[in-house]
């Protein structure tokens, strides 16, 4: 299973993507995902383990950009 999330808005997306990837982490908590766009630019974190987990780790919720997508996954 897993789940995805996105945002477009007037908001920096980051946070709000995290916070919805926690709601839905039942659905996966095996690894995550965030990607914004910035700039032109793709800007991407992931890593293995639950959201909380690695968001301490590498801050998937300081990513920039008011366009974004998350993922959770369970192997």
């Amino acid at each position: 299973m897993c789940s995805i999330i996105g945002y477009s808005g007037s908001e920096i997306a980051a946070p709000i993507i995290v916070k919805g990837l926690k709601r839905m982490e039942y659905r996966g908590y095996d690894s995550v995902g965030v990607a914004t766009e910035s700039k032109n630019q793709i800007e991407l974190k992931k890593g293995i383990g639950k959201v909380s987990e690695v968001n301490s780790k590498i801050q998937l919720d300081t990513l920039p950009g008011k366009i974004g997508i998350g993922h959770t996954r369970w192997a």
